[in-house]
C-alpha cells in the first residue's frame, strides 16, 4: 500500500498517473493479497477494473493477464457486461507464488525498515545522476499531489514519486530493486484502516517532504537528499505504525 492508508472514494481515473508495469508475478500477489485482505465472499463480485487497477498500482495489461490466472484456476468468473466474481473454491488450495510466500513472513514494520536502508541510498544517487526533466517531472508530481481530490489519487500521486526518483537514479539494478521492494510493500497486508476526509489536509506533511527531497535533487546536493528521504520515511512510519 502507499505511504498513507487505503482510501475509500475514488477519483476520476482520468486524473491518475499511469502506473509502469510490473512482473506477471508481482501482479498476480498483489491481487491475491487484495482479495483475501478485503475478505471477498464467493459470488461476490469484484470493483471494476479501473478501480481495481488504481487499488493495485498496476496498469491495466499487468492486472487483466493477473485476472485471467485467477480465472484459469477457477478462483474467479467473468461474466461480460456484468462483471468479475469470485468462485467458492477453497483459497488456501492454490499454491502461492514467491510474493505471496514471502509476504506472509513479513510485517508492515519490516517492510518500512526495509524502505529505509534503501530508498535513502536512491534519493543520493538521484541528486548525482536525475537529469533535467527527471527533475521537472517530480516537481509537476508534488504540485498534482498537493491539488489530489482525493486520497486515492494522492496515493496514486505518492507512488509514482517514490518511483520517479528510483528512475532519475540512473541505475537499472536500484530500479529493479525498489520495484521488488514496492511489490512487497503492496503485497504486506495491512488491514483495512481509513482516514477522515476525502482528501489530504493543506497541512499534510508528506507534501513539504516531498518538495524538500525534490529541491535537494535539484541543487546537486546528495547528502541532504539522502538525509531528506530518511526523514520522510521516518515520518512515513510514525504516521503508519504510531
Amino acid at each position: 500500500m502507499p505511504d498513507d492508508l487505503t482510501p475509500v472514494s475514488v477519483s476520476s481515473p482520468a486524473a491518475l498517473p499511469v502506473e509502469p508495469a510490473v512482473s506477471g508475478h508481482a501482479a498476480l500477489a498483489q491481487l491475491r493479497a487484495y482479495i483475501a485482505d478485503r475478505a471477498f465472499k464467493p459470488g461476490e463480485r469484484l470493483p471494476p477494473e479501473r478501480v481495481l487497477a488504481v487499488d493495485l498500482g498496476l496498469n491495466r495489461a499487468d492486472l487483466r493477464r493477473a485476472l485471467e490466472v485467477l480465472v484459469q484456476e477457477n478462483r474467479l468468473w467473468r461474466h461480460v457486461g456484468k462483471g468479475t466474481f469470485l468462485t467458492d473454491v477453497d483459497p488456501a488450495a492454490a499454491m502461492p507464488g514467491p510474493f505471496e510466500q514471502l509476504a506472509q513472513q513479513v510485517s508492515p514494520a519490516d517492510v518500512l525498515r526495509a524502505r529505509a536502508a534503501l530508498e535513502p541510498a536512491i534519493a543520493r544517487e538521484a541528486a548525482l545522476h536525475a537529469s533535467a526533466a527527471a527533475i521537472a517531472k517530480l516537481r509537476l508530481n508534488v504540485d498534482r499531489a498537493q491539488r489530489a481530490a482525493t486520497w486515492r489519487e494522492y496515493e496514486a500521486l505518492d507512488n509514482e514519486f517514490h518511483r520517479q526518483i528510483a528512475e532519475s537514479s540512473g541505475s537499472t539494478t536500484l530500479l529493479a530493486l525498489f520495484d521488488q521492494l514496492n511489490t512487497l510493500r503492496r503485497t504486506v497486508t495491512w488491514g483495512r484502516m481509513t482516514r477522515a476526509g476525502i482528501k489530504p489536509p493543506a497541512q499534510h506533511s508528506s507534501f513539504a517532504e516531498h518538495a524538500r527531497i525534490v529541491d535537494e535533487i535539484a541543487v546537486r546536493n546528495p547528502e541532504a537528499a539522502q538525509v531528506a528521504m530518511r526523514q520522510h520515511l521516518r515520518s512515513v512510519e510514525t504516521r503508519l505504525l504510531g
